[in-house]
């Protein structure tokens, strides 16, 4: 297992973004402050996984947004059947249609598996 860091910029709603060539997101450790919000993610659309480029809501088969129930000082698994094929994605706090900023900065841990 690897892990990578998301973070959220205080009054922000969205990571920077995260590289996940050769892994999958199986799993998400949440800081112990964390201002309520479920999770949602973006992945790009750009091969580089440029900031300024193209983001868009990751959905599933069924059309709809994939989001992850959250709360602080969880462990949070998620299959990561839902990333295979995203190169780069950014961790979001709300959804598409109700971002929620954050009231600090907070650092998520990203659980990546060998993909």
């Amino acid at each position: 297992m690897n892990q990578s860091e998301a973070v959220i910029a205080s009054s922000g709603s969205q990571s920077g973004a995260i590289d996940l060539q050769h892994f999958l997101l199986c799993g998400v450790i949440m800081p112990a402050s964390w201002t309520t919000a479920d999770l949602t993610f973006l992945g790009s659309a750009d091969d580089f996984g440029d900031p300024e480029g193209t983001w868009s809501p990751i959905y599933d088969q069924y059309g709809n947004e994939f989001t992850v129930t959250a709360a602080a000082s969880q462990v949070i698994q998620i299959d990561p059947a839902g990333f295979a094929g995203v190169r780069h994605v950014k961790v979001r706090s709300g959804t598409s249609g109700t971002p929620v900023n954050q009231a600090a900065e907070r650092t998520l841990t990203l659980v990546l598996r060998a993909g």
